[in-house]
């Protein structure tokens, strides 16, 4: 199975499901040169979010923590530590980031297609 995201016009492969260790991430450069943060949990499930992290600017949520808050799937960030809402992009710690902006990730479509498919 081949894993694809959608960049608002068109979905892209980026790898295969096997690739994906559970629990772990990914970064992934799309065409445009925007960076995702690609991650399958232990049950399967894959998640898509932007890379940056909005508290320090850096490209490190791939590194991230995959945990969960009551039933909502979560991931921290490896840098200050805020946690994310993977259902919704929101921080469950700070509802801004230091440059005023909404602390929220945009979250990209992610889904499974049978391998050598069409995009």
């Amino acid at each position: 199975m081949t894993v694809q995201i959608h960049d608002g016009t068109r979905w892209h492969a980026v790898c295969t499901l096997d690739d994906l260790q559970p629990g772990r991430g990914v970064a992934v450069l799309l065409p445009d040169d925007d960076q995702v943060a690609l991650f399958r949990d232990r049950s399967d499930a894959l998640y898509a979010v932007d890379n940056r992290d909005p508290f320090s600017g850096a490209q490190v949520l791939s590194r991230g923590l995959l945990g969960s808050r009551g039933d909502r799937p979560t991931l921290a960030s490896p840098m200050y530590k805020q946690v994310f809402d993977l259902t919704d992009g929101r921080c469950l710690d700070e509802d801004t980031a230091p440059d005023g902006a909404p602390a929220v990730l945009r979250r990209w479509p992610v889904r499974l297609a049978p391998s050598g498919g069409a995009a």
